[in-house]
């Protein structure tokens, strides 16, 4: 690594658009045995790459090992073809219901194929970019299956590369339950569902999480009776109770069938589909079952034990520096305890690439990272619950605005809420927002809460009109005192 005043920081590379030249490859450079990179990279998804990006323009060699795509699960099996799934299930929507805005049109049908190769475009054109990325930056990529030898060796494929410093990036892999079986046709994943090459006529969706409500809204769009079975009390318990309670009076409203509270037992395969049995004996029959329980880290059999990696219910244990309990080794992304976020794990390579070369970042708060669940309506959220902020707080303030008094929320004819949470006369310490295309705002949330800000702060800040950022400035307006379009 190059020292002195080489070492700047013109900020992350962010643009992924193809180069003009196809990349036919991604081996940007020839990998060398014999050398000594400042750093190899055990992984080539969101964490691995963005950490191999920002050390390379830090002026640091980099090896990334890969075994399968560049991109990881994120890029081809995971946030990107879903959200284009999603795309195309808002466009049946707006087909089938275009009467209701003076527009005539009816859905014909849902052509999978079409479908699918419009989200396989949207991939390979993000693979490419990200390939030319990677090649333009001069970093080494490795093909094949890596394993940690030591806290500064991966063998790969025979070959022992080494590192000043080693980051672990391997990911993570779709769970199941003890004795339920994925089949990849009658009992699916989310991976394969993404690859149907037809509309199922009826589903049941088993995780009532992000991943299954996501699929839940998508296939209900195009046509599919999906049946929701949770084991916890309400759907994304993972968020506030309040947004629970919306996404689920949406869902009645869309005919999205849901049982919470209600575990799995087992499941029978036919020829025609699935018979599973919940808690209390109730069969539902459908095509198919998608295992939506949530995702495991790729840990086992890498090595990571043996070189003494510390590990909790096969999670890589970590400092605030995401440093692992082997000094120069580092671990980011899904198999850090924590959300399972690309965007978490882009920012933690970003941070140990910066860690690694001296700049001191600060430590990242796993609390300030937002969420989004890209179900219609949409669930976004940053900071803490209302249950977490009153067990850490005691005392705090509450506001709910109904998005029914902004007007794009009108245009739009979406329904939903800003919902704040704040420290009793300090800042806003949670936001909560649903309704259609609210992602959209969690930027502006994000920095809400990260930067500390009081409703007073937000208050004065000009929101265009109309927009539904509105909605996030008048429920601040209300916080601080000086309410204009709110009800009671």
């Amino acid at each position: 690594m190059t020292p002195g005043p080489e070492l700047r920081d013109p900020g992350p590379p962010t643009d992924l658009t193809p180069t003009e030249e196809p990349v036919t490859s991604p081996e940007s450079s020839t990998a060398d045995s014999t050398a000594t990179y400042d750093l190899v990279i055990l992984g080539g998804g969101s964490g691995g790459y963005a950490a191999a990006l920002r050390a390379a323009v830090l002026g640091m060699s980099v090896a990334l090992v890969e075994k399968d795509k560049l991109g990881g699960t994120c890029l081809h099996r995971g946030c990107i073809p879903t959200k284009a799934l999603l795309h195309a299930a808002e466009v049946a929507d707006s087909a089938r219901e275009g009467e209701q805005f003076g527009v005539r049109t009816t859905l014909e049908g849902v052509d999978m194929g079409g479908v699918n190769k419009y989200k396989d475009g949207v991939v390979d054109r993000l693979f490419k970019g990200l390939q030319g990325q990677i090649k333009s930056r001069g970093i080494t990529v490795i093909e094949g299956e890596g394993r940690l030898t030591s806290p500064t060796t991966v063998e790969v494929g025979g070959t022992t590369y080494t590192g000043r410093n080693v980051i672990l990036a391997s990911g993570s892999y779709s769970r199941s339950l003890p004795g339920l079986e994925l089949d990849g046709e009658r009992i699916i994943a989310s991976e394969h569902a993404l690859t149907l090459d037809r509309v199922p006529e009826s589903a049941v969706v088993l995780g009532g999480g992000v991943i299954g409500v996501e699929f839940a809204s998508a296939w209900t769009s195009f046509g599919t009776k999906v049946t929701i079975v949770e084991a916890l009390p309400r759907l994304v318990p993972a968020e506030d109770a309040d947004c629970s309670k919306t996404l689920e009076r949406a869902f009645r409203k869309r005919k999205i069938a849901f049982k919470t509270g209600t575990p799995f037992e087992s499941v029978e395969v036919g020829e025609k589909g699935v018979k599973v049995t919940v808690a209390g004996g109730e069969v539902i029959e459908a095509e198919l079952l998608l295992v939506a329980v949530g995702r495991g880290p790729n840990t086992a059999g890498l090595g990571y034990e043996e070189v003494g990696v510390a590990l909790d219910r096969g999670f890589v244990t970590v400092d605030e520096h995401l440093q692992t309990s082997v000094p120069g080794v580092y671990a980011v992304g899904d198999i850090v305890p924590g959300l399972q976020l690309a965007h978490r794990g882009f920012q933690q390579g970003i941070f140990v690439a910066e860690h690694i070369a001296g700049l001191n970042p600060t430590p990242i708060d796993e609390t300030g990272i937002p969420r989004v669940t890209y179900s219609e309506p949409e669930v976004a959220s940053v900071g803490l619950t209302e249950e977490q902020a009153r067990a850490k707080y005691g005392d705090v303030e509450i506001l709910n605005y109904n998005l029914g008094g902004n007007g794009k929320s009108q245009i739009l004819k979406t329904q939903g809420f800003v919902k704040l949470v704040r420290a009793k006369d300090g800042a806003v310490v949670g936001l909560h927002l649903v309704g259609s295309r609210v992602g959209e705002l969690i930027g502006e949330a994000q920095l809400i809460y990260n930067w500390e800000a009081f409703p007073a702060d937000v208050a004065p800040l000009v929101h265009a009109h109309p927009t539904q950022t509105e909605a996030l400035g008048e429920a601040h307006m209300a916080l601080a005192g000086k309410p204009l379009h709110f009800h009671e």
